[in-house]
């Protein structure tokens, strides 16, 4: 087995499943890896077992490069796997578990990189700062939050920096799309509460709590957003016109994506606004009307449509219910037509010739939000190459999540290009 899918697989082992017991363990293996190397790594923690790592390679040039990744993982039910979700089993070609893409794989990439470095004496091109973070897979808080917070001089001289949730390939027929993630969608998390009187369940109702909330969610689920086509998913789909050969119908979106599959999934999820009602909570007896009632939603917006996304969700949950956020985080994007966008795409297509990068926009959000308020321009670009039968939206937070150890290999292989080409 390789140095990468060893690591790999070291990784998973560690579970680090947040919420959980955190990530010390993992970030102790982490920056004795990095010791081993010659390289000094920054170890704090932001609660107990709330721990990260960060590391600076001296380059060629001060102007620092922050590659980041997380160190924790979402829950995995046993049961439900075909392999034990913490097991790192390497079979079938590829290092099996929770995080295996997700992001473990990234951060062994990472690794295996920077210490074959250390073994052929080789310097990046410029300052890489590396950065493996807890807390991603909630908001952050205890990592790369606080990091930015705390220790913003770690960071010094970082002007762009590259994370997860980009770099990966995509069989779209005979072509092989690579999308490089030039923004994601922003984050408003929000907690609801409908305020009524409370009474004896059997009696006509006056202002029923319960009854306010679902009708106010029932609204908000059912509202149809407007399609909002962004710079970075215009260019996706312009892109994907150009290497699919066929022109998609602006105006039937969704089902476009639908029909062109994989690729269709790229922009799926990135046309519009959406808010999810995901958590409900009231009452205590079934004869009892409570005087309140709660409930969360997941809601995300496109760049630049943040106060439009808060206005609707404002009049459609009416002046009986009010928001608070849970968490909130604008959606940040990065320049398409910068030189460091064009060096990740020649990267891809420097070790697969077949390689059609893309730009994309995330559905989702990742620490670079947190990055972005250092005036990091952050693009998702963790290099895989997979295997046609491997989807990766679906192993993501999904169950036999996996990874081939030659994508992990040639991930590395991509990185040290991008890190050390002139």
């Amino acid at each position: 087995m390789g140095e990468v899918a060893r690591i790999c697989s070291d990784l998973i082992r560690f579970d680090t499943t947040n919420p959980g017991s955190g990530e010390r363990p993992a970030a102790e293996y982490v920056a004795a890896l990095l010791s081993e190397a010659g390289i000094e790594p920054v170890v704090f923690e932001s609660a107990r077992h709330r721990t990260s790592v960060v590391a600076r390679i001296p380059g060629d040039s001060p102007q620092a490069l922050l590659v980041h990744g997380h160190l924790d993982v979402v829950p995995a039910q046993a049961a439900d796997w075909r392999v034990h979700p913490f097991s790192g089993e390497v079979s079938g070609g590829c290092v099996w578990g929770r995080g295996a893409v997700d992001m473990k794989g990234t951060l062994s990439m990472t690794l295996a990189l920077v210490r074959d470095w250390a073994r052929r004496g080789v310097r990046p091109t410029r300052d890489v700062v590396l950065a493996f973070l807890a807390d991603e897979e909630a908001s952050g808080e205890y990592g790369a939050r606080y990091a930015v917070r705390e220790h913003r001089e770690l960071f010094d001289g970082c002007t762009e920096a590259i994370g997860e949730s980009g770099g990966y390939s995509v069989q779209a027929g005979d072509a092989r799309i690579y999308p490089v993630a030039v923004g994601e969608r922003g984050t408003a998390w929000m907690r609801l509460t409908a305020t009524g009187v409370a009474g004896h369940g059997s009696h006509p109702p006056v202002d029923n709590a319960v009854a306010e909330l679902c009708h106010a969610l029932s609204r908000l689920a059912a509202h149809r957003w407007p399609v909002r086509l962004t710079p970075g998913v215009a260019a996706l789909i312009e892109s994907l016109e150009e290497i699919l050969g066929e022109r998609i119908d602006r105006d039937r979106l969704e089902e476009e994506a639908g029909r062109l599959g994989r690729a269709g999934a790229l922009f799926r999820a990135q046309i519009r606004n959406s808010a999810n009602p995901t958590m409900l909570q009231a009452g205590y007896k079934v004869n009892v009307v409570p005087g309140t009632a709660t409930g969360h939603v997941d809601g995300r917006f496109l760049p630049g449509y943040r106060e439009e996304f808060l206005q609707t969700v404002d009049r459609l949950l009416g002046p009986k219910v009010t928001r608070e956020f849970v968490n909130i985080e604008d959606a940040p994007s990065a320049p398409m037509d910068a030189p460091f966008f064009e060096r990740l795409r020649a990267a891809l297509v420097a070790e697969d010739p077949a390689a059609r990068p893309v730009p994309y926009v995330m559905s989702g959000g990742t620490d670079a939000k947190s990055f972005a308020g250092l005036g990091i321009n952050g693009y998702g670009f963790a290099p895989l190459l997979l295997t046609p039968d491997l989807d990766y939206f679906g192993m993501f937070h999904g169950v036999d999540e996996r990874v081939p150890v030659e994508g992990l290999e040639f991930g590395v292989r991509v990185l040290d290009r991008l890190l050390t080409a002139g």
